[in-house]
């Protein structure tokens, strides 16, 4: 088998299993750190082996023992007490019986998750985490989604999984009582999740593919595992109401295709329904958050759909519910979107321009904003400006390659 074909089953295994296996050894070593870098070794021992002795009738489970062998081996280095030794035989026993076990390996990534929203960590480092360790992201790419340098990204990862190791913290559910404060991380997490996966809009990043429906099976799960929490019900309709476009995302060039031009009869009306239920559904709990918010503005351009137009003004009034509840950049920069399409691009414009510059200087979608309200304002050099900055930002070719048409066409 060739270097090439390896390196694609080493691929799909990685994106399908990486979390799976990382919280099999983590719950059990107690080391995020350790459980990372065994499985590290694991890939990097398929991608050496494979092509020379063949593919193994199950991967998953060939990186699960080896890696489940090197952090034996780390763990004896360190000269672990004799103690553990009966916990190593036992991981060792487990995860052979696991390895014969069809089809696959228990699903713990929920668990998982709130482990990581554990009240001794860091809240900043809440979300973070999971994004590392669930799904495999590095810092540079959950550092561009928090707005934070990649180095700092790291460090506070770092910071966070000493944490876990040197507090002992154990690898189990909160008790139901402690759920709810832990629910917002989670949430989030699968949400940035989603995100990173819906940017990458022609699949080229290997990490960013399956990471859409990866996320919406955790939200699923964790529906089924809370479903009196509102908020929950709030993300699934906020990420169906985005999945309903995606055949409406590009043309048959793959050329990307902003929300307002889309064609709204490729979107599909089961899972514009479905999201309208949910959101329905949260109501009557009578607790509105950040998400079930931002699902109330997707809905209101779903109804393009039917009627053909938008809404603005609504869309302008739930955006300044968003910023009530979560003030945070995108929630600014699309209400100051939302009132220039209700009440002409200048108010838009001097809203955009209230927003701090330290908060914006490296948010793309601020400065793509600008460039198309200073467009429809007539000040082509601003908005020339403005495009350079958002296109130099933008890290998605096909809608890099949307910016710079638009940029390319004020110079008609």
């Amino acid at each position: 088998m060739s270097d090439e074909d390896t390196r694609r089953v080493v691929e799909m295994a990685a994106r399908h299993s990486y979390g799976r296996l990382v919280v099999f050894l983590a719950a059990r070593s107690r080391d995020l750190t350790a459980a990372e870098d065994a499985l590290a070794d694991a890939f990097a021992s398929a991608l050496e082996n494979w092509p020379r002795n063949g593919i193994p009738a199950k991967p998953e489970a060939w990186l699960l023992a080896v890696a489940r062998n090197r952090l034996s081996d780390a763990m004896r280095r360190a000269r672990v007490r004799t103690a553990a030794i009966p916990t190593l035989l036992a991981i060792a026993e487990e995860a052979h019986d696991m390895a014969d076990a069809a089809p696959s390996f228990p699903d713990e990534r929920l668990k998982l998750l709130f482990i990581c929203a554990h009240p001794a960590i860091d809240r900043a480092a809440h979300t973070p985490l999971m994004l590392q360790t669930l799904l495999g992201l590095d810092a540079v790419r959950i550092g561009s989604a928090f707005l934070v340098q990649p180095a700092a990204m790291g460090q506070r990862l770092a910071r966070a999984k000493r944490k876990i190791r040197d507090a002992g913290i154990e690898f189990e559910v909160p008790a139901a009582e402690d759920l709810p404060q832990r629910l917002y991380a989670v949430i989030e997490a699968i949400y940035a999740a989603y995100g990173s996966g819906w940017d990458d809009i022609a699949g080229d990043h290997p990490r960013s593919r399956g990471l859409g429906p990866e996320a919406m099976e955790l939200c699923h799960l964790l529906l089924r595992f809370m479903p009196d929490e509102p908020e929950v019900r709030g993300l699934l309709a906020l990420m169906l109401y985005c999945e309903s476009r995606h055949n409406a995302r590009r043309d048959a060039a793959g050329n990307y295709i902003p929300l307002m031009e889309q064609d709204t009869t490729l979107w599909s009306h089961p899972m514009i329904e479905e999201a309208e239920e949910l959101l329905r559904s949260a109501a009557p709990y009578r607790r509105v958050g950040r998400f079930q918010l931002e699902a109330a503005i997707q809905s209101v351009h779903a109804q393009r759909k039917r009627t053909g137009s938008i809404d603005w003004e609504e869309i302008a009034l739930l955006y300044e519910g968003l910023i009530a509840q979560a003030p945070t950049i995108g929630a600014m920069v699309g209400r100051a979107a939302a009132i220039a399409e209700a009440r002409g691009p200048a108010l838009g414009l001097k809203l955009l321009e209230s927003i701090p510059g330290t908060a914006v200087k490296s948010y793309q979608p601020y400065w793509a904003v600008a460039a198309h309200l200073l467009t429809s304002l007539g000040r082509g050099d601003e908005a020339r400006s403005a495009y350079d900055r958002a296109i130099g930002l933008c890290d998605v070719p096909a809608m890099r390659e949307f910016l710079q048409r638009r940029r390319h066409a004020l110079l008609q």
